[in-house]
């Protein structure tokens, strides 16, 4: 017994070892990988590829940004939970992440337990907009039109049981009334068919659809913070508007796999922190509606614990599913 316990002990001190070696090395065995769980032009892709250059740099190592979209971002998620916990792969999650253990029916990886933590990256309110084609010129018309005929009204997200989903049926249900939800897979589509007028109201955060607005494509009707926002300073809460209380906020977080040794975790989230201060990359994702919250890797996995059980009692409340 003496003899299997001292060996199970030798296993530990010898993984220990290794795993600090494998730190003091990284990252010099390859190129380092950020997993994005959504199709190319949406935030998350666009963080990762203004991060990705200056990592680069710092780390001395190719950088590689790999979307991998589908399912609410699980799909690219449950390849970082399942890649080897080497520091060489780290996946850039959007608020989908904390959302999706209630969403989808067996989930083929433990959110809270499989991923680690790294960083809270920042916050965005999310912006209501109109089509310039539509009449629809604040929340009241879109209440009076769902009123006249429900259903009459279509909006679009970046996916069935997105934060932009969960809101507008938070919406509904307080009003009564029924519009109709158009998912999209990833912020790049829904952007497309927004300007194009295909969708006529869409929901997104600030970050996704400030260009558009600035450029008079879209039209915003309201945001979702419980302030108005400064980079839309004319445009009114829907608190103001009668609708909701509090504030709604999308949010961007990396993660790398479980068991990822934490000098290598410590060393990405000081460089991660080195890149988001750069002016140009500090001002353009400023520009674009985040909010920077670079927070440590426990402010994260607190803020994560808490959207999870958050967004699970409106999804189990209101009967949501992945498919519509």
């Amino acid at each position: 017994m003496l003899k299997i316990l001292a060996h199970g002990f030798t296993a530990l001190l010898l993984a220990a070892a290794a795993g600090a070696v494998q730190a003091q090395a990284w990252p010099s065995a390859g190129p380092i990988k950020i997993i994005i769980p959504f199709p190319p032009g949406g935030t998350t892709d666009q963080i990762a590829r203004l991060l990705a250059p200056h990592l680069q740099q710092s780390l001395g190592q190719t950088v590689v940004v790999d979307n991998r979209g589908g399912a609410s971002g699980s799909i690219g998620a449950n390849i970082a939970a399942k890649s080897p916990p080497d520091g060489y792969t780290f996946v850039l999650v959007f608020d989908t992440h904390g959302v999706n253990p209630s969403l989808i029916p067996n989930l083929p990886y433990d959110t809270l337990r499989d991923l680690t933590p790294m960083m809270l990256i920042g916050t965005s309110p999310m912006v209501l907009t109109a089509h310039p084609s539509t009449s629809y010129k604040n929340f009241s018309d879109l209440i009076k039109a769902s009123k006249e005929k429900a259903g009459s009204v279509a909006y679009g997200t970046v996916g069935a049981g997105s934060l932009a989903h969960l809101a507008m049926t938070l919406y509904g249900n307080q009003l009564k009334i029924d519009m109709t939800h158009v998912p999209y897979k990833g912020g790049g589509p829904l952007i497309t068919d927004s300007i194009a007028g295909h969708v006529p109201i869409s929901i997104a955060t600030v970050a996704l659809l400030s260009s558009n607005i600035a450029a008079g494509k879209l039209r915003p009707i309201a945001v979702t913070s419980a302030q108005r926002f400064p980079g839309l300073p004319d445009v009114p809460t829907l608190a103001e508007q009668g609708v909701g209380s509090g504030g709604i906020e999308s949010w961007w977080g990396m993660l790398a796999p479980a068991g990822t040794p934490a000098p290598i975790l410590v060393r990405m989230h000081a460089e991660v922190s080195k890149a988001l201060k750069i002016p140009a990359v500090n001002e353009k994702l400023v520009q674009q509606g985040l909010i920077m919250r670079a927070s440590s890797p426990e402010e994260f996995g607190k803020f994560l614990a808490t959207e999870v059980e958050r967004w699970g009692k409106v999804v189990r409340d209101n009967k949501i599913s992945a498919g519509g």
